[in-house]
């Protein structure tokens, strides 16, 4: 009964550090493809290039303002949850 409590708190911290570290990429995704969407119902343009660059380029330059909270974030869970963990700590 205690290793599968240790193995859920484990998965439910690592979904946790999972979502915490994807929120800021998916919602600059999410506002991106909401804001070039509107601009193109209102500007009637339909272009498939529009729709797909500014959002990779949005993506991208969020992954890389956090990429130092999301590699801080996944580090400290395995140093401190999975690590401990696998040397039977």
């Amino acid at each position: 009964m205690l290793e599968e409590a240790i193995f859920f708190d484990t998965l439910k911290q690592g979904l946790w550090v999972a979502v915490i570290t994807s929120i800021p990429i998916l919602s600059v995704a999410l506002v991106s493809g909401l804001i070039v969407g509107l601009f193109q119902a209102l500007t009637s343009i339909q272009e498939l290039t529009l729709t797909f660059v500014p959002k990779l380029a949005a993506i991208v330059a969020v992954f890389w303002l956090t990429m130092g909270f999301i590699s801080q974030s996944l580090v400290a869970f395995f140093q401190d949850r999975l690590v401990p963990l696998m040397i039977g700590g």
